[in-house]
């Protein structure tokens, strides 16, 4: 039997952990405040994320990161993305050495432009061959109702990537094993400033054809950004690069999609953070993503308007005005 420690008690972790005690394993979810931990071993619920999800007896919850990690053969990270260097300053000591470590998360650090992987390698001190991303289609509210999807399981140790494959193989949940980590993040963090563009798209009035542009183009982005840096194109071909990004653009259950849809209907960044309870990375990482890509020497419009939006650099009337202005050009990524 697998022991995991899930690190993150939001909807994304809290289902993981449920596809981990469904796949045989014994899991503790780690929760940052005291009450949640307490209501979830009360109650076998998460009540402020996933109420409707009733978690297996095999799930635990403590909000003691040392309890959480003792003895973990396995340790899944599913934390903001902008706040996962402090918490590994705060509990990285206590990851159990040479076990993998899974990202679930999202993003492209501010200032540093690293992606989670090299975070976790560089402020946790975890070897490159251990970490392990987990990225794909993969709807919190869909996988607690345990409707059929798969995800993409990367990690340089192709052995490793197969380890966690294992502990979360069900009969709704199937992870397919691959090598190219870059690719798997690229395609993950990238998908949540297109779905922003395509959720204002929507709250401007635009139909499934501006849509489907923003989301044809965004990919095209995407793949300028992966080959500048060394992923494999196959990777944002499937699920972790078109699979993730056309769940994450059309669904209304991506908080991606419905902060772009009420910014695209008037309210100010602000007024939607206010009124939204769970993070949505695409704000958050915006910016380090088109830094990153001019860094490269990559163009990516989407995201650098995306980004003037979110900054109050833009109004996001005149972000679809902008790019359909934009010069002609041939289609090539």
């Amino acid at each position: 039997m697998t022991r995991a420690a899930v690190f993150g008690s939001g909807s994304w972790g809290t289902a993981f952990a449920s596809i981990l005690a469904d796949a045989g394993g014994e899991v503790t979810l780690h929760a940052r405040r005291r009450e949640v931990a307490e209501a979830i071993n009360a109650d076998h619920v998460n009540a402020g994320y996933l109420p409707d999800l009733h978690l297996p007896d095999s799930v635990s919850a403590t909000h003691d990161p040392a309890v959480a990690a003792a003895g973990a053969d396995l340790v899944v990270l599913a934390i903001p993305s902008q706040t996962l260097r402090t918490n590994l300053g705060e509990w990285g000591q206590h990851l159990p050495a040479g076990v993998p470590v899974v990202s679930l998360m999202k993003g492209i650090e501010l200032g540093t432009g690293q992606r989670m992987s090299e975070v976790i390698h560089e402020a946790g001190g975890v070897a490159t061959d251990q970490v392990v991303v987990v990225s794909g289609p993969n709807l919190s509210r869909e996988i607690a109702e345990k409707q059929p999807a798969a995800a993409v399981v990367a990690s340089s140790d192709i052995s490793t990537a197969g380890q966690v494959a294992r502990a979360c193989a069900t009969a709704y949940f199937r992870p397919y094993t691959q090598t190219d980590v870059v690719g798997a993040e690229l395609g993950g963090a990238v998908k949540n400033v297109i779905a922003l563009a395509v959720g204002m798209a929507e709250g401007l009035g635009y139909g499934d054809n501006t849509k489907a542009t923003v989301i044809t183009r965004g990919l095209a982005e995407t793949a300028r950004l992966g080959a500048a840096l060394g992923a494999d194109p196959a990777t944002l071909m499937g699920l972790a690069g078109v699979g993730d990004l056309i769940a994450t653009c059309m669904s209304p259950l991506s908080r991606n999609h419905s902060f772009g849809l009420n910014l695209g209907r008037g309210m100010s960044v602000e007024e939607v953070v206010a009124i939204t309870s769970q993070t949505a990375e695409g704000v958050k990482s915006c910016r380090s993503i088109v830094d990153l890509a001019a860094r490269h020497g990559v163009d990516m419009p989407i995201c650098a308007g995306v980004t003037a939006v979110v900054e109050h650099a833009m109004d996001v009337r005149e972000l679809g005005d902008q790019l359909m202005s934009r010069p002609h050009k041939h289609e090539r990524h």
